[in-house]
C-alpha cells in the first residue's frame, strides 16, 4: 500500500547544524499520526520541507504521491498546515479570514463548509469577531480552521495545543477527529501529554528517528520515551 507521506533519506543541513540527518519515514492513509521531539530534533525542518517551504539537502518527500519539488502544487494542495505561531490578519473577523483562506485555494461558495468547521471547532459564536479580538486559545482553533478550509487529505498540526489546558486541549482533539475523518493528521510536540493522542507515534531527536510506535508500545519497551513520559508526568503531579 503506497504511504500517504513519504519521507526517503531525508537530509538538511544549516551551516554548521545537521537538522536531519537521513529521514525515512511512512505515515499511512487514515492515521493520526504524532511527531515527538525536543525543540531542535529536527520536527519543524521536516514539515518544512514537506510543505515546500525548505529544500532538503538530499532526499526524497511525496504527499499523496505528489514529490514536494516536482510537482508542488499538488503537493501543497494536499495538505494543511496548523504553524506553530499565532499567524492572523488583525483587520478581518473569524468568518472573513475563512473566506479568505477559501479564495487561496480557488473555492467558491464554501459557506457551508466553512460554518460546519466553525461549529465542530466551537468559533460560529465568534464568527463575526475581529482576530484581534480573540483569546490565544481561540486563535489558535482559527488556524486549525484555515488548515481544513479547503477539505485537504493531509493535516500537519505543530504544537496546536500550546495555549489550551488539559480539558481544552482533549476537546479541540475530539472535535478535530470528527473533522478529519479518513484524513491523515500529523501532530508535532515535545509535549508527551499531546502526542498521546496519536495512533502511530515517532520519536524525533538529533535529526534522527530514534523510537517508532504507539504510546502503549512504546511505554512496554521502557526507552527512552517511556523514561521521559514518566519523567514529565511526573513533574506535572
Amino acid at each position: 500500500m503506497t504511504a500517504a507521506i513519504e519521507f526517503r533519506d531525508v537530509h538538511k543541513r544549516f551551516g554548521e547544524l545537521q537538522a536531519l540527518a537521513g529521514i525515512d519515514l511512512d505515515v499511512q492513509k487514515g492515521e493520526f499520526f504524532g511527531l515527538l521531539g525536543p525543540n531542535g530534533a529536527g520536527k519543524t525542518t521536516l514539515i518544512s520541507i514537506l510543505a515546500g517551504l525548505v529544500r532538503a539537502d538530499r532526499g526524497i518527500a511525496r504527499v499523496m504521491g505528489h514529490d514536494v519539488r516536482s510537482d508542488y502544487r499538488a503537493a501543497r494542495r494536499s495538505l494543511g498546515v496548523v504553524p506553530q505561531e499565532l499567524v492572523f490578519d488583525p483587520f478581518f473577523s473569524v468568518r472573513e479570514t475563512l473566506r479568505i483562506q477559501s479564495g487561496y485555494f480557488g473555492l467558491r461558495d464554501n459557506g457551508a463548509w466553512i460554518d460546519e468547521v466553525m461549529q465542530h471547532l466551537d468559533l460560529a459564536a465568534k464568527a463575526d469577531v475581529n482576530m484581534r479580538a480573540l483569546s490565544g486559545g481561540m486563535k489558535r482553533r482559527v488556524l486549525i480552521a484555515q488548515a481544513l478550509v479547503h477539505k485537504p487529505p493531509v493535516i500537519v498540526l505543530d504544537e496546536p495545543t500550546a495555549s489550551m489546558d488539559a480539558e481544552t486541549e482533549a476537546q479541540i482533539f475530539d472535535h478535530f477527529r470528527s473533522l478529519t475523518e479518513n484524513r491523515i493528521s500529523i501532530l508535532i510536540s515535545h509535549r508527551f501529554s499531546t502526542v498521546r493522542h496519536a495512533d502511530a507515534i515517532v520519536v524525533l531527536d538529533e535529526g534522527q528517528v530514534i523510537e517508532q510506535g504507539t504510546h502503549d508500545e512504546l511505554m512496554r519497551l521502557g526507552g527512552r520515551y517511556a523514561r521521559l513520559f514518566e519523567l514529565q508526568a511526573r513533574a506535572y503531579r
